[in-house]
């Protein structure tokens, strides 16, 4: 989780959320070890388009 955190400039406390949302995928391994599938979290952006207009 620490590599996904600062891969990814997300907070340990936001992957937490995005995994109980079943938004990213991830395993546990033991009482305390997580491993988080960075692909997962590749997929879970979504691309921002454009419309332009005044802001």
């Amino acid at each position: 989780m620490d590599d996904a955190s600062e891969q990814f400039k997300l907070s340990k406390d936001t992957i937490r959320r995005m995994i109980t949302r079943g938004e990213i995928e991830a395993k546990r391994f033991g009482p305390r070890l997580i491993r988080v599938n960075l692909t997962s979290i590749e997929s879970a952006g979504r691309p921002l388009q454009y419309l332009g207009g005044d802001a």
